[in-house]
């Protein structure tokens, strides 16, 4: 079983910062890609950034240059470094990872419970 938990999350003013957490746990031969992904009240969930195994980023243009991720191999723990937040980042944070349980597994989708981020004055 394989679970990911996020932290980090809570309530800030706008151009303030927050840094959420994603770690992984459980039977866990490998990680692949990480994600974290929002979604907002009467929103759909979209994708905020992603992370492969080797350290490759991509982010929605939304929140290019305010958003870092990055990762840490040896904790299974995927980061999102939050800057200059605004009203409009106000969402659920959900973590996502693409997981092999033993080396013959398929590989699976696994998703966090999600973190509450609220920006507001």
């Amino acid at each position: 079983q394989v679970q990911l938990v996020e932290s980090g999350g809570g309530s800030v003013q706008p151009g303030g910062s927050l840094r959420l957490s994603c770690a992984a746990s459980g039977s866990i031969f490998s990680i692949y890609t990480m994600y974290w992904y929002r979604q907002a009240p009467g929103k759909q969930r979209e994708l905020v950034a992603t992370i492969t195994d080797g350290g490759n980023t991509n982010y929605a243009d939304s929140v290019k240059g305010r958003f870092t991720i990055s990762r840490d191999n040896a904790k299974n723990t995927v980061y999102l470094q939050m800057n200059k937040l605004k009203p409009e980042d106000t969402a659920v944070y959900y973590c996502d990872a693409d997981i092999k349980t033993t080396y013959s597994a398929l590989l699976r989708n696994y998703w966090g419970q999600g973190t509450q981020v609220t920006v507001s004055s």
